[in-house]
């Protein structure tokens, strides 16, 4: 049975649900997964959108071409992360995504090749149907092609909930890296970047997320069952303890950059606890939404409740970064998942 699967990823809606489909085959078979994207090479041409930024506004080519590879392959990591499924990720720079697909998989030994069928060039990178079919011609092993088509108001929803939920895994996840270098090399975290991430935990989760999960997905669903009454009581109350444990956050984040250089190693060790302990708070909390409350609405939700559930989300779709998002928010995710190590 398979052991090693590649994953190719992109910046679409589609993706969000390969990545799913992948993990949930790779957790029963007890496999492994490599992620793998793909970035178009536009410094021998002047063709593309890539090439105009790349020559009119570097800093933003920078993040298109560069930074989003880091932010698709973290969100891809945790969500693998999340279900236990041992991963890595790699990033390469080619015009031709198939041929890259097919010399990552062979490069990584991995015995199956995971992708997209369905979608349109410009929309979909890596899942679109030619490339996908070259794969299959060439890739001398086992190709499985999720065959995906663009999702309904449901489908979509989830969708943007799943992916906001890995973003702030992945913020999670460097965090935790940050600190653990910071200690075994014996030094202090650098306070700017333990702003950004308070920061980024302040304005996306506590005051973005959590009260549209309320508002919109919560509220409907207590309309439609009494069921799962005391469940979302629960996860209402984790919303508030959520934000008292950012606010003890950021007061740990002020006293690092306040100590001198003895006291701020002793601050980091006691900012790396406190963050520990508050990932464990999220992973049980996004655990509980994802295990009971998602599925349940999929149950009793009406297709209208699901409309509206959408749009509410996709108003904003920090940090899926496929749609009209805020380029500071952006610019302060990609800065955040770029801690981890390449």
């Amino acid at each position: 049975m398979y052991r090693h699967l590649l994953v190719p990823v992109d910046a679409t809606d589609l993706s969000v649900e390969v990545i799913g489909n992948a993990v949930a085959l790779a957790r029963p078979l007890g496999a492994r997964i490599t992620f793998f994207h793909a970035t178009a090479d536009a410094a021998g041409s002047l063709r593309g959108e890539a090439d105009v930024l790349r020559l009119t506004a570097r800093e933003a080519y920078d993040y298109t071409i560069l930074g989003r590879a880091r932010e698709l392959l973290a969100k891809a990591e945790a969500a693998a992360r999340a279900l236990g499924v041992p991963c890595e990720s790699h990033h390469a720079v080619s015009d031709k995504p198939a041929q890259a697909i097919v010399e990552a998989a062979r490069a990584g030994g991995c015995d199956l090749i995971f992708m997209a069928s369905h979608g349109h060039r410009g929309k979909l990178g890596m899942a679109f149907a030619s490339e996908t079919l070259s794969v299959l011609m060439n890739a001398g092993l086992p190709v499985l092609v999720s065959s995906i088509g663009e999702p309904a108001a449901l489908a979509h929803a989830i969708g943007i909930i799943r992916d906001e939920h890995r973003s702030l895994a992945a913020v999670m996840h460097a965090w935790m890296q940050a600190l653990s270098e910071a200690r075994q090399k014996g030094v202090a975290a650098e306070p700017g970047a333990m702003r950004a991430i308070v920061r980024y935990v302040q304005q996306f989760p506590v005051k973005l997320h959590h009260p549209k999960e309320e508002q919109h997905l919560f509220r409907r669903l207590r309309e439609r069952t009494s069921s799962c009454h005391a469940e979302l009581d629960e996860l209402a109350r984790q919303h508030d303890r959520d934000e008292q444990l950012v606010t003890a956050l950021a007061q740990q984040v002020e006293a690092l950059a306040a100590a001198d250089a003895t006291g701020a190693i002793a601050a980091t060790r006691a900012l790396e606890e406190q963050v520990t302990s508050y990932a464990r708070f999220l992973w049980d909390h996004m655990g509980r939404e994802e295990g009971v409350i998602l599925p349940a609405a999929q149950r009793h939700l009406l297709a209208e409740d699901w409309v509206s559930i959408d749009a509410a989300f996709a108003e904003n779709r920090d940090p899926n970064f496929g749609g009209g998002t805020d380029k500071e928010f952006r610019q302060l995710f990609s800065r955040i998942v770029n801690l981890l190590p390449a």
